[in-house]
């Protein structure tokens, strides 16, 4: 009996190191990433805080896409990358078969991605072996961005941007329905321009200080959100897949400079907004 399982978990070990080898490739040649997602360098990008324990919950194998420590030893569908995590994962797999109880593995939490601390192995042995959900001790971290297991390089940037946008606006706080998503590198950092723009503006008009706090709340009221508003009723976001309202806000805008350096009259938010929309029409 231990040599049958000894064949069986050495054949588990080596088709597992197959699939990740393929999916190297094939993720190569996609252009998309091969690791796992680093804890550390999403919690530099994100400012993320915490963590809080969260106790011992049944979690989806499927969001569990990151590591501590160990993000090169296991790609993103959690098959080993390297050799010599054979003896482990053997052990691990014998366990799975002879219907051993193993420990909570330990995980935290960012958004909806999961992170391993330990528990790498039984991970990726649960998954090569068709588990659906596996047990865990949580911890989890509180951030002010979502992020998923399909989170691209590029993605992290880009929320890191949005991070530091509601760090400096505070916008969630005070419209928590607002949800800003952009595509467009430094787009945020743009936003924050706006902003001070329409803080100066406002001060001249009326003739008085105006608030980080007040020129955040009327810019969104007043800017943002009538252009989105005209763009969902053009129902315009159609003809631009993996595009999103924020990036036609900064579209719109953009026309609207060019217009103002053409020394055209500088159309309202909203006008802009419908000229923008008939034109690409």
């Amino acid at each position: 009996m231990a040599d049958y399982f000894s064949e069986r978990v050495r054949q588990d070990f080596a088709r597992a190191r197959f699939k990740a080898f393929l999916n190297r490739i094939r993720r190569v040649l996609m252009g998309q990433p091969t690791t796992l997602l680093s804890y550390d360098e999403v919690k530099e990008k994100l400012r993320i805080g915490g963590p809080v324990y969260r106790g011992v919950r049944t979690v989806p194998i499927g969001q569990i896409a990151g590591s501590l420590n160990r993000y090169h030893q296991f790609d993103r569908a959690f098959l080993p990358t390297e050799d010599r995590l054979a003896d482990r994962w053997q052990n691990i797999d014998r366990a799975f078969y002879q219907d051993v109880s193993l420990p909570p593995v330990v995980l935290y939490k960012v958004g909806d991605v999961y992170f391993v601390v330990d528990g790498h192995h039984r991970v990726s042995v649960a998954r090569e072996q068709g588990q659906e959900f596996i047990e865990a001790e949580v911890r989890e971290c509180q951030t002010k961005v979502n992020i998923t297991p399909d989170l691209q390089p590029e993605d992290l940037e880009i929320l890191g941007e949005k991070a530091l946008f509601l760090d400096y606006t505070n916008l969630d706080q005070l419209r928590p329905e607002a949800d800003i998503n952009l595509t467009i590198p430094d787009g945020f950092d743009r936003m924050r321009e706006h902003i001070a723009v329409h803080r100066y503006f406002m001060g001249l008009d009326e003739q008085r200080d105006i608030s980080e706090q007040e020129a955040v709340t009327h810019w969104y009221d007043k800017v943002y959100l009538p252009i989105v508003r005209a763009i969902r009723r053009s129902e315009i976001l159609r003809e631009f897949p993996g595009k999103t309202e924020g990036d036609l806000y900064l579209w719109v805008l953009d026309r609207q400079r060019y217009l103002s350096q053409e020394g055209r009259k500088l159309a309202s938010p909203q006008k802009a907004a419908k000229d923008f929309i008939e034109e690409i029409k």
